[in-house]
């Protein structure tokens, strides 16, 4: 059983991360295609480096539905565009990709999707960008959509009932941890860490009301041991009134940290989102890094040693 990840770190985003370990050892091949060895290239038996925006051709489509060109400025330093290696891959095992340039690629994004039907390289270059659908309703795209009404008819409000997460406080977890982002870093850091941003976040804190950290003799800046029935890590204490008493909150941004080891594998029912918001957990004090982190880093500066260079025999 093989994975191939391209641009995405599944190891430090995913929640319950002893469990993502568990299925990226079991598997006999993972590639990791990525800008960056990422956590997740970790455990890569072969890892191939990605092509930045500026070395590619290709299309950006945002938020606003606005679907632009990307024009390469420069060869890509590997080589090969992402494209490329994904053909060659494809090739290798097996299936024939015989596309030449990104735009066949969109013509048959085209071909096989109503609302992009109407799109094209040429189309781009002569408009600049459209929004979709662009289709032969609305050839140079739809800047906005649902002016007279809905596509089915009139919106369809439903209600749902609440439904409670199956996580639980209690003596052992008394606490609510939830977990998110900081402006100054993007999702799990792999871009923004490597940049000047550090220094408005270098690291991951524990934010905890000072009631909290009181009864449980926790100062700001203590390390403490942050645990869930998922697993544990340890990090710096941030005492603020920021979070109410009861709960406590970090980011992710950190793979020192591998906040992910303390979320559960609980999710939404509707839209299966790991619960990352709600896990039970305790603190206390630490005197260092925890049996989790220890592995994990011996594990990662083994998985990227550099082998030394071999002289050839004469």
């Amino acid at each position: 059983m093989g994975l191939y990840v391209q641009g995405e770190d599944i190891l430090q985003s995913d929640p319950n991360t002893k469990h993502v370990v568990a299925a990226l050892s079991a598997m006999e091949c993972i590639i990791v295609h990525d800008l960056f060895l990422n956590e997740t290239a970790n455990y890569a038996h072969i890892f191939l480096p990605g092509s930045t925006f500026l070395e590619k051709d290709g299309t950006f489509t945002n938020a606003e539905r606005r679907i632009q060109l990307v024009r390469k400025v420069m060869t890509p330093r590997n080589g090969l565009a992402d494209w490329e290696v994904t053909i060659r891959l494809a090739k290798a095992m097996g299936f024939e990709m015989n596309y030449t340039h990104p735009s066949e690629i969109m013509d048959e994004i085209a071909a096989l999707t109503p609302t992009f039907s109407g799109v094209s390289f040429a189309k781009l270059e002569e408009l600049g960008s459209v929004q979709w659908p662009c289709n032969e309703k609305a050839p140079e795209g739809t800047p906005v959509m649902h002016i007279g009404g809905f596509v089915r008819g009139k919106g369809k409000f439903v209600i749902t009932e609440y439904v409670p997460t199956d996580e639980r406080t209690g003596p052992r977890y008394p606490l609510l941890l939830t977990t998110g982002r900081i402006l100054s870093q993007y999702n799990v850091g792999a871009q923004t860490r490597r940049t000047d941003n550090i220094v408005w976040h270098e690291e991951d804190r524990l934010e905890i009301h000072p009631h909290d950290a009181e009864q449980r003799g926790v100062r700001d800046g203590d390390w403490v041991r942050l645990a869930s029935r998922a697993g544990e890590t340890t990090l710096r204490a941030l005492i603020t009134e920021r979070v109410a008493p009861g709960v406590v909150y970090t980011t992710f941004h950190h793979p020192d940290t591998q906040a992910n080891v303390i979320t559960t594998e609980y999710s939404d029912w509707a839209t299966n989102c790991p619960e990352y918001k709600v896990t039970a957990v305790q603190i206390s004090p630490s005197n260092g890094p925890s049996e989790w982190q220890k592995a994990y880093d011996e594990q990662a500066r083994h998985s990227r040693r550099i082998a030394p260079v071999v002289e050839a025999a004469e």
